[in-house]
């Protein structure tokens, strides 16, 4: 996306809320937060196929025991490999466009139209499921195990919670860096003391 001139800075401020808010709406809107639960919800369910391979293991005394747990790890690797290569391409996604938000945000102050990308609303939606996901999953991971709940020789089941959990832990620190990365911008451009000078120049060229 090209930062270039302005004959005037109507045109540059008009062209900038236009951008910000897509670029607002592709980070940090209720559907990104939707697609993301999408794909934890898919890596888990990779996992539960993958401990319950382990849990046939552990318990297996015959040949057919063993080929369905084969078959279920199968199953789960078939999950949980498309989902966490979803899920980088959704962080280097989201790594750019914050370098874009950064940078059509430093073009000049607008505070009218950019009331509008705070969005108080969703990025509190990203920080309180988020966090309460976190701590489902942490609670999963250490709690769930340490109190003598599973059976201490269901080593499939124990490893079946926890990677659950783990999983539940890293879709939750997800969201919550997004959600502190867009306060972060907010605070940091929108709400910011004014740029001494504009980094545009009207009807010449633009610095970027």
């Amino acid at each position: 996306m090209e930062i270039r001139s302005w004959p005037d800075r109507e045109a540059l401020l008009t062209d900038r809320a236009a951008v910000l808010g897509a670029l607002v709406k592709a980070h940090v809107s209720p559907g990104r937060l939707a697609m993301l639960w999408m794909w934890g919800a898919l890596c888990a369910l990779g996992w539960l196929l993958v401990g319950s391979a382990f849990i046939t293991f552990e318990e297996s005394y015959d040949v057919i025991s063993a080929g369905i747990g084969v078959l279920l790890a199968a199953m789960g690797a078939c999950c949980m490999v498309p989902a966490v290569v979803l899920v980088v391409i959704g962080l280097r996604r989201d790594r750019r466009i914050r370098r874009l938000l950064d940078a059509w945000g430093a073009l000049d102050r607008d505070p009218a139209r950019d009331a509008v990308l705070r969005m108080p609303g969703a990025s509190l939606a990203w920080l309180l499921m988020s966090f309460g996901l976190c701590a489902a999953g942490l609670y999963a991971c250490f709690a769930v195990p340490a109190s003598g709940v599973l059976d201490g020789n269901a080593y499939g089941l124990a490893v079946l919670v926890m990677g659950l959990g783990l999983t539940g832990w890293i879709v939750g620190l997800i969201g919550l860096v997004k959600a502190f990365a867009h306060r972060r911008w907010v605070l940091r451009v929108l709400a910011g003391a004014p740029a001494p000078e504009p980094l545009f120049s009207v009807g010449g060229g633009a610095h970027r």
